[in-house]
């Protein structure tokens, strides 16, 4: 999912200035007490985007006492989406909010942290981080940046795509164009088809005048409120490009070295906490979404064939090693999560996906 574009456009609406336009809550500041400017990416209100930057600065206020306030600022309202970590690095912000795909092009090790084509599941992935090593490699890396890392949201698993052509063989993707982005479009491109980078709101009118043939943003809820399911016939799943979506929170290295240990750790559980309230509502709503979706006259919601999702992986193979081998720290993460996964998922198969495949619908 590239997400870029659409940010741009959630963005460009939000008028920089007073926090008070954006109806964020305003936090009670504690005499004496600390006071910190979070800006994330996302516009006011995104749907389930914006979830996790609100619960961490309302529960590090209110933990704390007072001690640390956090003051959330929408996209654009301090500095421009992209720059949000550039701007905690070098302390213009003290915290921010945002998605790794957004920093991928400051070091190739970040490519590993964004959606990773027939990747880990997001419970793999949290498992990874908080027992396979991937918070320390995290650390490594963002702090090259100049921020300290926490995992603050998951998207969960998303589809494969809205198109107006069928895709009943691989050989379907030769010569689509389809707005994709981050390894995924590297993919498509083996496999292709031609991505494109547009913004979301170019997506409908695009679809329907045969400008792009197919287009991937988020899930379920996401993409019905762009009306993507009115302008294209086939949904099609698993979700092979972005099997989850890490939502990063970072805090300035320089400020975070300075906090009382207690204060750090308000900060990681904030961030933990939402982490998994993100990943509930995702699960919840999309769910919501998807049966609305199956109801909606003209559309169709498909599954790709064994054979196309087998060609795929093989070209998805191909990219993700590419990447590693263009960076030690890159080279470094790509075997943990290999390594990692190589363990957890027979686990995986024989517990969740089994149970699933022979669960009765009561």
């Amino acid at each position: 999912m590239d997400r870029r574009q659409f940010i741009k456009r959630s963005g460009a609406g939000v008028v920089a200035g007073a926090a008070a336009s954006t109806g964020l809550a305003a936090p009670a500041i504690a005499q004496g007490a600390m006071q910190w400017r979070m800006q994330m990416t996302w516009a006011k209100n995104s749907p389930l985007l914006s979830t996790g930057a609100q619960i961490v600065a309302d529960h590090i206020t209110k933990a704390s006492g007072g001690r640390l306030s956090v003051r959330l600022y929408a996209a654009g309202e301090i500095v421009p989406p992209f720059q949000v970590l550039d701007a905690v690095a070098d302390g213009t912000l003290d915290m921010g909010h945002g998605y790794p795909a957004y920093w991928a092009g400051k070091h190739p090790a970040m490519q590993f942290f964004t959606p990773m084509p027939f990747g880990m599941t997001t419970q793999e992935q949290n498992a990874w981080l908080s027992y396979g090593g991937g918070l320390e490699l995290a650390d490594e890396l963002y702090s090259q940046l100049g921020v300290k890392f926490f995992p603050s949201g998951n998207t969960s698993v998303q589809g494969s795509g809205w198109f107006n052509k069928e895709l009943n063989s691989i050989a379907d993707y030769q010569g689509l164009k389809v707005r994709s982005g981050g390894l995924a479009a590297k993919v498509l491109s083996e496999v292709g088809a031609t991505p494109v980078q547009m913004p979301l709101g170019e997506v409908p009118q695009a679809l329907q005048s045969g400008a792009i043939d197919g287009a991937d943003f988020v899930g379920p809820m996401n993409d019905m409120a762009f009306g993507l399911h009115k302008v294209a016939k086939y949904y099609y799943w698993p979700g092979w490009m972005e099997p989850c979506g890490l939502i990063d929170c970072f805090v300035n290295m320089a400020k975070w070295d300075s906090l009382d240990d207690d204060l750090k750790e308000i900060i990681r559980g904030a961030n933990w906490m939402a982490n998994q309230i993100m990943l509930n509502e995702f699960v919840a709503k999309n769910a919501q979404a998807l049966v609305q979706i199956k109801a909606t006259e003209g559309v169709e919601v498909r599954t790709l064939s064994d054979e196309t999702l087998s060609a795929l992986a093989e070209a998805a193979k191909g990219v993700v090693e590419n990447v590693a081998t263009q960076d030690p720290l890159a080279q470094k993460v790509y075997d943990s999560i290999m390594t990692f996964s190589k363990m957890v998922r027979p686990y995986t198969v024989i517990s969740e996906a089994s149970y699933i495949n022979v669960r009765p619908m009561l």
